[in-house]
This record gives structure tokens, C-alpha cells and sequence, in this order.
């Protein structure tokens, strides 16, 4: 099986490693804009050989794993360039633009719509870990769309992988994902500037920052490559959420001001019960 990585970082070296530990026919092909990231690759030994998109019709499956504005633009030329019997997929944080662009292509049954909720904060080649994907949920759009036997070898790769499986349409997807991962690195990245932003004037605030302060802006390590993307593909579902966001904040201020320390209580006990929500989630 011939598998052709386009981005070798986190996200594609990831599944290069997992896929050469489970398929031992596999032979791996990374394609990257940075020669710097292929070399990288190679020396950590979880790509076989450097290639290029003239050679991407030799490739039984496809993993497009770059930021999701250059999806949209290079996935028609792959799906223009691919066999008929390739499986081309996309590991995307946003999925209703990219279906749409792809929607009356000749290719269409050849791609099939995935996210995989699954990453660190790290990017670059040497982030790419094994095992990153055991046990994560991997959102699969539009399967219907799919040739029914390249979804199989989809669901293949994805099962050996320890992947659950998601079923859901793009826009619930779009929307539901702002929720639960696009405010959530806003949220990170936001809390990080303000506190760079007064550790200006007082320069020992790093130095009274616990594991609570790490974890919580830990996201603001993530890259803007890949992030300012989403957020402009999204960008109606992220404006939703923080507005609400936005009013929860002002409503929490408006109740600190008020010295209502009974009503702050009574909120914080009814999120407490996130904690069952995510019992499970690491």
C-alpha cells in the first residue's frame, strides 16, 4: 500500500508512524512545502521517500494534513491527479467549505470528510508521536458520498489505528467543533496575551504561575499557520460563540462588582458538573 502524506508534522507524521507499525506493507511518501520538514522526516524514519504531486498517482490513499485553507485550494488538483481506485482524505478542523468546494467534482467518491479530535500543542515533524490517535474520536462527514469500498479501506486504517468513529453532517460538525476546540485555543491564546501583556510592568508574574496558568493557556502554543485558518473558514459558528462566551464573562464581571459572591457559588457548582461530562477524557 502506497501512502502519501501531504504534511509531515504532528498530524501526518502521526498517522505515517501508526500506519508503518500496523501496515507492514505500507511504503510512506511525504510531500511538504519544507524540504527542512521532508529531511526531518526522513531522519526520524516515519516517511520511506520524498515526493512530490506529479507522483500522486501512484498512491493508494492520500492523508492531507496542512492547514485547512491550503485544503480547500490543493485538494481538486490531488483529486484532479489521483487513480480511480485512491482514497484520498483530509484531517481538517473544518469540513462545510471543503465539501462544497469538492461537491461536483468527478472525483467526489474518491474523498472521504474526516477530523480526527485527536493533537498537542507541538507542530513540526518532531511533534509526531505514536499512538496519538488510540482511543480518539475520529468525525467522519458525508460518508455517503464515499465509494463504498475506499470507505472500507478508510475504516480499515482508522480501526487499527484504535479510532471511534463518528458519524455527523459538516455544517452540525462546524458548529459543534467552535464549541468544543476553536474557543477553546481563542480562550488560550487570549489569556495568554493579556498576561505577556502585563508581565510588561510586572515581571515577576511568571515566576507566581502554577500548573493551572500552564494548562490553561497551553493552547497558546498551538501554530497560527494552522489556527488563523480555521478561524476564517469558521468564522460565522467562532463569532457565535463568543458572543455567548463574551456575555458569560460580562455577566460573571457584572456579579463580582455586585459582591453577589452567592450567585458566583451557585455558577461555579453547576459547571462543576463538566467534570462528569468529560469523566474519561484525557
Amino acid at each position: 500500500m502506497k501512502v502519501f502524506v501531504i504534511g509531515t508534522g504532528l498530524i501526518g507524521g502521526s498517522f505515517a508512524i501508526d500506519i508503518k507499525a500496523t501496515f507492514n506493507e505500507a511504503e510512506v511518501y511525504g510531500l511538504d512545502k519544507s524540504e527542512e520538514n521532508l529531511d526531518k522526516a526522513l531522519d526520524l524514519g516515519f516517511i520511506d521517500y520524498k515526493s512530490n504531486i506529479e507522483n500522486i498517482n501512484l498512491a493508494d490513499v492520500v492523508i492531507v494534513a496542512v492547514p485547512v485553507d491550503t485544503t480547500v485550494d490543493l485538494l481538486p488538483i490531488i483529486l484532479d491527479k489521483i487513480n480511480d481506485d485512491c482514497l484520498v482524505f483530509d484531517v481538517g478542523s473544518t469540513k462545510e467549505k471543503l465539501c462544497i468546494t469538492v461537491s461536483d467534482h468527478v472525483r467526489r467518491r474518491n474523498y472521504l470528510a474526516v477530523h480526527p479530535i485527536a493533537g498537542t500543542e507541538f507542530s513540526g515533524p518532531q511533534a509526531a508521536i505514536a499512538n496519538l490517535y488510540r482511543g480518539k474520536t475520529n468525525i467522519v462527514c458525508e460518508v455517503e458520498k464515499t465509494a463504498f469500498k475506499l470507505q472500507e479501506r478508510g475504516m480499515e486504517i482508522f480501526s487499527r489505528l484504535g479510532m471511534r468513529i463518528r458519524y455527523m453532517d459538516p455544517i452540525s460538525h462546524d458548529k459543534h467543533i467552535a464549541y468544543v476546540s476553536h474557543l477553546s485555543h481563542i480562550s488560550s491564546f487570549m489569556l495568554g496575551k493579556t498576561v505577556i501583556e502585563k508581565e510588561k510592568n510586572e515581571r515577576d508574574i511568571f515566576d507566581m504561575a502554577g500548573s493551572g496558568f500552564a494548562s490553561t493557556v497551553r493552547l497558546a502554543k498551538s501554530s497560527p499557520a494552522m489556527w488563523a485558518p480555521i478561524f476564517r473558514q469558521n468564522k460565522e459558528n467562532v463569532i457565535e460563540t463568543l458572543e455567548e462566551y463574551i456575555a458569560n464573562l460580562t455577566q460573571f464581571k457584572e456579579l463580582i462588582e455586585n459582591d453577589n459572591f452567592k450567585a458566583i457559588y451557585n455558577e461555579m457548582e453547576d459547571t462543576n458538573h463538566i467534570k462528569t461530562i468529560l469523566k474519561g477524557i484525557s
